[in-house]
């Protein structure tokens, strides 16, 4: 719901269909969504001053889908989520094949609570790693909870 109040940039970046140049944020919880796929996208060491921030999940792209990787996945969001957004708490991280999922799309839907972010096609590839990560938000006044799915 909109109350007139923008709250910053939703990422992925998309063009505005209201007159400005980049689609922003009319909620709080779309912002927080934004800043969490920001801060799971954004390459380790590619900020200046912030070499710390971001995740090593493009290291991943290539690797075997099995235990060991997802578990080092998992690990991976759980520490830098802890480090740089501490006002979430993670519930769960579902971590599978995505040849597995006969919905995914390969594509960007945000439309009712369908989002997922992913690279177009590459869901059929056999290397391809779906990520779900289901978080609860805790602001001191309410909690609200959340999910987004990312292609890897």
């Amino acid at each position: 719901m909109s109350d007139g109040i923008t709250y910053g940039i939703n990422f992925p970046f998309r063009e505005s269909f209201v007159g400005r140049y980049l689609d922003i944020s009319n909620s709080g919880s779309e912002e927080i969504r934004s800043n969490l796929i920001h801060l799971l996208l954004t390459r380790k060491g590619s900020r200046y001053y912030l070499p710390d921030f971001g995740t090593r999940l493009y290291e991943f792209i290539f690797d075997p889908l099995d235990g060991p990787t997802f578990g080092e996945i998992d690990s991976e969001i759980r520490e830098v989520v802890d480090k740089y957004m501490p006002n979430i708490l993670i519930n769960n991280i579902k971590i599978y094949d995505a040849s597995e999922d006969d919905l995914n799309k390969g594509s960007f839907i945000n439309s009712e609570d369908n989002r997922e972010f992913t690279v177009p096609d590459i869901g059929r590839k056999e290397h391809t790693a779906k990520v779900r990560i289901d978080y609860q938000v805790n602001n001191q006044v309410f909690n609200s909870s959340d999910f987004i799915i990312i292609n890897l």
